[in-house]
């Protein structure tokens, strides 16, 4: 049952007189939350042994309720029936500390030097600590983002090496470390327990300044914040996460497809050759990306009038195949008087400031910078406008954003970011608010697609940077990564631990964005990132190209049909990504989110569900033949290459050749699928019963919001399969497409027809070998299949079985 958050504040004492408020994170915690609060009343005391006071008791949701300790300070949550246990708790270890922000007197000295910076800390050391514990959890998870496990590894305790704590402060990292606690490019200060009585908790401190946490020693460190502790199943505290943060922006369908990026292609010539070459090579893709060399010297919303002289034309080419472009917009801007969006912001007093309150200047691709102030709504607002089809001279209605260095990166700065002393607007530092800022730029520039197309066309905005909320504006990926074999595994329990926090829409560079990847590397990577939400080829500009064709023929065909296995998916994967708009539940998650009280899954991080009924397993070691791979539950499971049987609950060795993964029909891109029929593969469990969904709109507009999709649920049970609809009744779209065939994995009864009702007629049946599209399984193994039923996807209908 979904249970509400509980909401702690904490505030200066106002008693004391502080120089100035404490920030307060604007713009993360969606309205409707303030609408359903409820302001929680006392509705019992209770004295603890010891206390000098009594206890407050709250009602907290059904089954739950907090009790308030005064003198020492503690606040926990607990069952309200049976042995009332708790679930999570606040300062049980007494290590809450506060430091009220001070005026600074004549002789005080706080400043704070880091090489040759120095930070002025004017209202002198400002954190905010305490210690959070998980009760009856065996493991956390959470505090994206880092290159490391998906289970968070102690940092100090009985037993444990000590280690650096997890640090949470959005930087520009340079090849990052695998295996390291050192923050990268987003922070989501958001943690995640689970234990073997199959129970999750949850608790979420709201925070854009720098933050230290270890794990066992149940210390945060922090400068600010609003805490939200939840309870208690799986997908119950990511749904409450969502209601707090929200949930994922539904995406285009064209994103969902495969992009093809590099830093960078050069010029038209290059954008159409590669173009061209996927078509000749028969692979699929959607989107064709331009790094930072498509500008004038690096000045945002422009073209190199000799590389890119018909940016227009080029677009409109894409267009016509249903391929879109993307290109690159990052925060700082160049510090040149003859460039009209430097002169305007200069003009309008649209940047941050330095600690003397003049325009930050820092070095970054463009050399000399300044950085737009996205703190404030109506500099943010002004910053959308600028991608207007008369503000952005060249752009075309199928040209998507990328923001890139968001977090903001500056060369020249402190950690090669901006000082914690510039000053915002209302006079906030940089150090309140400086995880959030990629989140303000992000949301920025996906308004102002918004904008551009009146409202009716979704926006597609990738960000590197990330915060609680980031979901709502659109896709991140994973960063700088490396061409190495460990990088490609741990990508995995990165984007889970991304989902888990609310960011669905996440990918890894395929192959790695430095270095140059083996073709095995290659290939093993676009066989996982095919399942990644977010699936991108990219690479520097100091690699050897990379195209999937460059590879010779055989490494060709595997990439091939890595891609084509994603565009056989993307009804499912467009289905999850609605779920995930509704719910919040992630499209790729971990083994534990469907199987929690399964232990032998808590730990995981190799294979991954996409949604609830796909496991994936990757495979992460050169030379590798055969892979190890957990099924977890009771139920059986079908291998999608050959329909062979398998028994939850056991590890099996299973082949893992590199020719490993099913393709079906495939387009030049998701647009021309749009009238294409439909395969259901329907996965039958021991009583010989599935049941599925799926969801379809127009790909592109907000339309889904007033009702104009459709929404169908599959039933198999006794032997008949049933389509019906899910949609409410004002539901308006419709469709003329058809079910082609229905592949039935683990029918055991032998049919010889099938009746299809209200059509009153017998579909074609078979058993044989399980075909999907251009694969024809070798195994012995034999699926039933229903081919041509004559039956939409948009109606109801029955299939039964006879």
């Amino acid at each position: 049952m979904f249970q509400s958050p509980m909401e702690i504040s904490i505030d200066e004492d106002h008693t004391l007189n502080p120089p100035k408020k404490r920030f307060r994170v604007p713009d993360v915690v969606v309205s409707e939350l303030d609408e359903k609060k409820i302001w929680l009343q006392k509705v019992a005391t209770e004295t603890i042994a010891g206390d000098a006071t009594p206890s407050s008791v709250v009602y907290v949701s059904d089954g739950y309720e907090a009790v308030v300790r005064h003198e020492p300070f503690e606040v926990f949550v607990r069952e309200r029936s049976g042995d009332r246990r708790r679930v999570v708790s606040l300062n049980s270890h007494g290590l809450f500390d506060f430091e009220q922000l001070r005026k600074k007197n004549e002789g005080d000295n706080w400043e704070e030097k880091f090489r040759t910076h120095t930070d002025s800390r004017p209202y002198g050391s400002q954190s905010i600590s305490f210690d959070v514990s998980f009760y009856d959890s065996s493991f956390v998870y959470g505090i994206p983002e880092h290159a490391t496990s998906f289970a968070l590894k102690p940092t100090k305790g009985p037993g444990v090496e000590e280690s650096e704590p997890y640090r949470l402060f959005n930087l520009d990292v340079f090849e990052y470390e695998h295996e390291s606690p050192f923050g990268l490019y987003g922070s989501i200060p958001f943690m995640v327990s689970h234990g073997k009585s199959g129970k999750t908790s949850g608790f979420f401190w709201l925070n854009a300044a720098e933050m230290q946490i270890d794990v066992l020693a149940n210390g945060w460190d922090a400068e600010s914040g609003i805490a939200l502790p939840s309870s208690p199943e799986p997908k119950d505290v990511v749904k409450q996460y969502a209601s707090v943060t929200g949930t994922s922006a539904m995406p285009q369908l064209f994103a969902t497809g495969y992009h093809q990026c590099r830093w960078n292609y050069k010029d038209e010539e290059d954008v159409a050759q590669v173009d061209s070459k996927f078509d000749e090579h028969d692979i699929p893709y959607d989107v064709l990306w331009l790094d930072i060399e498509h500008t004038d010297g690096k000045r945002y919303f422009t073209w190199d009038s000799v590389l890119f002289p018909n940016p227009e034309e080029m677009q409109k080419k894409l267009a016509a195949k249903g391929r879109r472009m993307v290109t690159i917009v990052d925060p700082h801007i160049k510090r040149d008087d003859s460039y009209f969006l430097h002169k305007e912001a200069t003009q309008m007093g649209h940047y941050v400031k330095d600690s003397s309150g003049k325009d930050f200047d820092g070095w970054c691709w463009p050399g000399s910078s300044s950085y737009i102030d996205m703190l404030s709504p109506e500099i943010r607002e002004w910053w959308g406008g600028r991608f207007s089809y008369k503000n952005y001279v060249g752009s075309t209605p199928s040209l998507y954003i990328w923001n890139d260095m968001n977090e903001p990166s500056v060369f020249n700065g402190p950690e090669v970011t901006m000082p914690r002393d510039a000053l915002h607007v209302g006079g906030v530092e940089h150090r309140e608010v400086h995880n959030a800022y990629g989140y303000y730029f992000h949301m920025a520039t996906s308004d102002g697609l918004v904008m551009r197309e009146e409202g009716k066309d979704r926006p597609f905005v990738l960000s590197r940077a990330i915060f609680p909320g980031t979901q709502r504006y659109g896709a991140i990926w994973t960063g700088d990564n490396t061409a190495e074999w460990e990088h490609l595994r741990v990508s995995i329990p990165m984007l889970l631990t991304l989902g888990l926090t609310g960011i669905t829409f996440s990918g890894a560079d395929i192959g790695g964005f430095f270095g140059n990847p083996e073709p095995e590397l290659l290939v093993r990577w676009y066989q996982v990132g095919a399942y990644y939400p977010f699936f991108r080829g990219h690479a520097h500009h100091d690699t050897k190209r990379r195209e999937p064709w460059l590879f010779g023929e055989r490494n060709t065909q595997l990439m091939r049909d890595a891609i084509h296995t994603r565009y056989t998916l993307l009804p499912y994967f467009y289905t999850l990504f609605r779920e995930a708009n509704v719910t919040g539940v992630p499209v790729v998650r971990p083994l534990w989110m469907e199987f929690p009280q399964d232990e032998a899954t808590f730990s995981n991080d190799e294979a991954f569900m996409v949604g609830n009924a796909l496991l994936v397993q990757g495979v992460y070691t050169k030379g590798t033949t055969h892979a190890s791979v957990y099924l977890p539950g009771k139920e059986s499971w079908y291998d999608l290459r050959n329909g062979k049987t398998y028994v939850g609950g056991k590890t099996y060795k299973m082949d893992a050749p590199e020719e490993s993964i099913p393709k079906d029909r495939f387009r030049r891109s998701s647009s021309q699928m749009d009238n294409d029929p439909y395969t259901l593969v329907v996965a039958l469990n021991s009583t010989q019963e599935a049941d599925g969904e799926l969801y379809i709109d127009d790909g592109k507009s907000f339309e889904f919001k007033r009702g104009s999709y459709i929404h169908r649920r599959f039933i198999f049970s006794k032997g008949v399969l049933t389509s019906t609809n899910l949609a409410p009744p004002q539901a308006s779209l419709s469709s003329q497409c058809l079910i082609d065939r229905i592949i039935l994995l683990g029918h055991t009864s032998g049919p010889k027809s099938a009746l299809v009702e209200p059509l009153n007629q017998k579909a074609e049946i078979e058993m044989g070998p399980l075909r999907m599209g251009g694969l024809v399984a070798s195994s012995a193994t034999k699926v039933l299949t229903i081919r041509k039923p004559g039956v939409r996807v948009d109606q109801d209908w029955t299939v039964k079985v006879l």
